[in-house]
């Protein structure tokens, strides 16, 4: 699992059958301090994220298993709405 942050919509007229339900997203892959980590990817949105939300994504086979058909084609996915972080080196959380 991988955090990112939904910085766009990505908008396709044309679709596989198995994404005419799904929104697709234009993510900021991110690390545990919410920094960049490279370049923006596309993902099918699975949990009902918006822009500007942090969330947790997957690739590969997950995504495709994540989706509601399993096996649509993509290479990443949304799988969660992320709340907040805590993380070792700060003692109260990083609410998101």
């Amino acid at each position: 699992m991988n955090l990112g942050k939904v910085i766009g919509v990505l908008v396709a007229t044309q679709k596989h059958a198995s994404l005419k339900a799904s929104i697709l997203y234009v993510l900021e892959p991110q690390d545990e301090y919410q920094k960049p980590t490279g370049d923006l990817i596309i993902a099918a949105d699975t949990v009902g994220s918006r822009q500007g939300d942090q969330v947790i994504w997957v690739s590969s086979r997950e995504a495709a298993l994540a989706m509601p058909e399993t096996f649509t084609p993509v290479d990443a996915a949304i799988i969660g709405i992320v709340d907040k972080i805590c993380h070792p080196e700060r003692s109260e959380g990083s609410e998101l």
